[in-house]
């Protein structure tokens, strides 16, 4: 059985100064309602502010957080207790000729901390399921690689 989710984002910008490329503000809202609005701004290299999240690091960050959220899933239905979580998660993208670009790869970094020594293997061994029904990373058509360490405490 297949269902349909739905998103609503409003993109709000206001930012023309009359003044042409060099000049306009690429600062910007991202607006859900009943949600704290997100501020958002281009990247430093294309003239955006640095304060601001920009679409590239919530493109890494959408990775992260869904790898993250369908693996915890997964563990605590193997029975596997999480108890920390960090990943350290980059992602490379390129420019091309003509104003064109795309990202080349993310890799996702976790370091996930398990209750029990004898759940190290099995929560390793879920990344790789994590990964195989992660939305977001299906939903991309660049590598999103996972180099896990785990430990317990």
């Amino acid at each position: 059985m297949s269902r349909q989710h739905d998103y609503r984002v409003t993109v709000r910008w206001s930012g023309d100064t009359g003044a042409g490329y060099r000049d306009y503000v690429r600062d910007h809202d991202v607006v859900v309602e009943g949600k704290p609005v997100l501020k958002g701004s281009a990247d430093p290299a294309f003239r955006g502010t640095s304060e601001r999240w920009n679409p590239e690091e919530l493109l890494v960050a959408s990775l992260s957080e869904c790898h993250m959220l369908t693996f915890l899933s997964l563990c605590a239905r193997a029975g596997v207790v999480v108890t920390g979580y960090v990943d350290a998660a980059t992602g490379a993208m390129r420019e091309e000729p003509g104003n064109s670009g795309r990202f080349t790869e993310v890799v996702l970094r976790p370091e996930v901390t398990v209750a029990d020594p004898a759940m190290v293997e099995r929560a390793e061994a879920l990344h790789e399921r994590a990964h195989d029904t992660c939305f977001i990373a299906n939903s991309v058509n660049f590598p999103v690689r996972h180099e896990p360490t785990t430990t317990s405490s």
